[in-house]
């Protein structure tokens, strides 16, 4: 049976916007994340991060460095009683300083690539399903799947619906305050368990 999914961007909606995170010690939860991401699994949404993480592609790290600070980020949810169910990332960037992450991939955001590898593993209702980020590209990825997207003021943001959002034409279908009030949007409008 088909479920509906939340795709949640990592740095800046997730946990604070530092650029690169190049050190474990930089992982930072934002306030209330837990607790949404708590809500949705209640709620019967799976819960998926799609994030363009090309530090390493850029040498500013290791490429195990990504691995570890997600799982800090699934070991911190889990301690206050949530779970992501899955974590995709794109690895690539086009001017990579390591050759085999030197590619125009198709899961580079806001291309679709991290969201078919979700689709590949689970079965999404995809009218049902929403992206929730801090850049007009997480709309813009979400836009291209037919997926609606939510935009957060933390990260990138603030700056985004002042500067960026106002030259695009794929709009989100609601701006929130942070990744708590965006799902307590998405369960008012779409109720209790989605499925």
């Amino acid at each position: 049976m088909k479920r509906s999914a939340v795709f949640l961007d990592r740095d800046g909606t997730i946990n604070e916007q530092m650029g690169y995170i190049n050190h474990l010690s930089r992982f930072i939860l934002l306030p209330r994340v837990a607790e949404a991401v708590r809500l949705l699994n209640e709620s019967g949404f799976l819960v998926l991060v799609v994030s363009n993480q090309a530090g390493a592609a850029r040498g500013y790290f290791p490429q195990s460095l990504t691995g570890e600070v997600n799982e800090r980020m699934k070991k911190e949810l889990g301690r206050e009683g949530a779970k992501l169910d899955g974590v995709y990332c794109c690895p690539h960037h086009p001017r990579s300083v390591i050759p085999e992450l030197r590619v125009e991939c198709d899961c580079r955001k806001p291309r679709t690539g991290l969201i078919d590898q979700a689709r590949r593993d689970f079965e999404i209702d995809m009218e049902r399903s929403y992206v929730i980020g801090d850049r007009c590209l997480d709309i813009e990825m979400g836009w291209r799947c037919g997926i609606q997207g939510v935009l957060v003021k933390t990260g990138y943001g603030r700056g985004e619906v002042e500067h960026v959002l106002p030259t695009k034409a794929e709009k989100p279908v609601h701006i929130a305050e942070d990744l708590y009030h965006a799902v307590c949007w998405i369960l008012e409008r779409e109720g209790p368990d989605p499925r």
